[in-house]
């Protein structure tokens, strides 16, 4: 092999192509090289259709694509990845080589080295390498965090793939809210322009705070009470802002479906889930936040009240908190009612929010029920939702790919709602900078047809409350 020495050769683990198939397009001007036990690994795993077999079929495919018009030599000397440039793969020039192994590649490893046979076949290489050419950094790349312990222990250099991650910190994630300072309307109120139109007020001004400022951004001032100043970020104009006085949807004021909003961040969700040119809405929060609730109550006032939507479509990742309990009998929507524990508790709450009798609470629970879809993510693809009210549970747990598969089924005045906490993550190899939410949320920020809010305050009891504490 014809390896520069100032160029890094980065030995792929299996799971990092099974994971993003483009992983081949992300290393720039670095050289990649294959084990032939991954190739072996990927050809194992390529039947089905789980989201990981679709994966490695399209590694398979670009891989041949690389391939087309070569020979021995040319897979010796290192495949240019530049070759599907045109394909728009990636977007900085690709300088980088793509390397197979060709030939047996052994070096010792510890007589009693724990772990399955492919990690230390895997390991043996990449030690090879790093003894056949010095004068190259070799680096091991995997997601699987036990091989990159494995791989320390033997003194090899290991690394996360990090080109799924959409942040280098979860802490810099957009919260969709902001406190204003004290002086802000000092800084910011001299030229400011106030109006009020269908029952709206409205502010108009600028300052030095509004570049930092994002469409649909929720902006309060903290003065000790929950109801001073909220407003929402209309829009922006160069260093002018137009921005909307929120709607109070505190106890003693407008409720939705029987509920209020309890502090201040659940307020800004049922401005922004209740407003119909807000299409798409993340929600972020812990246990017990109402990320659901808000949900479908808002979905419910404008379903059942205000027939802005058909009906409400609810679907979420099936990934279990214990032991799989296996197959489960019945039509798509009986198979998924075991999943949906949250709709059936939240939509007891928000029955008994009403006075009516027994008889009257079953009546209404069974039209509701008739207005509510419960959908599985695998019959998704190729479907288009018109007038609907998607919710996405669970949404941490999906991909970016998952996440775009299911917001581009939207169809004319369709609104979608993701729920999630990244503190929950349960899908091998996502994390909360990988999750398809955080993708979603970073993605979506600059547009105007968009919100998003972190809740951070736990409504559900003071037991749970005092359980995330100290648990």
């Amino acid at each position: 092999m014809n390896i520069s020495a100032n160029k890094k050769l980065f030995v792929l683990d299996t799971n990092v192509l099974m994971h993003d198939p483009a992983a081949l397009f992300h290393f720039q001007e670095h050289n990649i090289f294959i084990p032939m036990i991954v190739l072996e690994e990927l050809d194992h795993a390529k039947r089905g259709i789980t989201e990981v077999a679709r994966n490695v079929r399209q590694v398979s495919r670009f891989i041949d694509d690389l391939l087309k018009g070569t020979d021995q030599e040319d897979i010796k000397d290192g495949l240019p990845l530049s070759q599907l440039q045109s394909s728009g793969q990636k977007e900085n020039a690709l300088d980088g080589r793509l390397f197979f192994q060709t030939q047996q590649m052994t070096s010792e490893l510890p007589a009693s080295m724990p772990g399955s046979l492919a990690d230390n076949s895997i390991l043996s290489i990449v030690l090879a390498l790093a003894k056949e050419y010095p004068e190259t950094q070799v680096i091991l790349v995997s997601k699987d965090i036990n091989m990159r312990i494995k791989a320390a222990a033997l003194e090899i250099k290991a690394e996360d793939y990090h080109s799924d991650q959409t942040l280098d910190d979860i802490d810099l994630l957009y919260s969709g809210s902001t406190a204003l300072p004290e002086d802000f309307w000092e800084t910011h109120g001299s030229k400011m322009e106030s109006w009020i139109e269908d029952g709206h007020t409205y502010y108009k001004l600028e300052g030095p705070l509004v570049a930092s400022w994002f469409p649909s951004q929720y902006l309060y001032i903290e003065n000790g009470s929950d109801s001073d100043f909220e407003a929402i970020v209309r829009s922006i104009d160069n260093q002018t802002a137009t921005l909307e006085l929120a709607k109070n949807y505190r106890e003693g004021h407008h409720i939705t479906w029987g509920i209020n909003a309890k502090n201040r961040e659940q307020n800004f969700a049922l401005n922004v889930l209740m407003d119909p040119e807000i299409d798409f809405v993340t929600l972020l929060g812990t246990a017990g936040t109402g990320k659901t609730l808000l949900a479908l109550a808002a979905g419910l006032a404008q379903t059942m009240d205000d027939k802005t939507y058909k009906e409400i479509i609810m679907t979420r990742e099936t990934v279990p908190v214990g032991e799989d309990i296996g197959f489960l009998p019945g039509t798509e929507e009986e198979k998924m009612t075991p999943w949906m524990g949250a709709l059936i508790d939240n939509l007891e709450l928000l029955g008994d929010q009403t006075e009516n009798s027994d008889w009257e609470q079953n009546v209404t629970k069974t039209i509701v029920m008739n207005k509510i879809k419960i959908r599985s993510l695998n019959f998704m693809r190729g479907r288009t939702f018109l007038n609907r009210y998607l919710i996405i549970d669970e949404a941490q747990n999906l991909t970016p790919k998952q996440i775009k598969t299911l917001i581009t089924r939207a169809g004319p005045d369709t609104k979608i709602i993701c729920i999630g906490n990244l503190s929950q993550i349960d899908t091998p190899y996502l994390t909360a900078t990988s999750s398809g939410l955080t993708y979603a949320v970073d993605k979506f920020k600059s547009w105007e047809h968009s919100a998003h809010i972190t809740l951070k305050r736990g409504e559900r009891s003071r037991l749970a409350d005092y359980a995330s504490d100290i648990l």
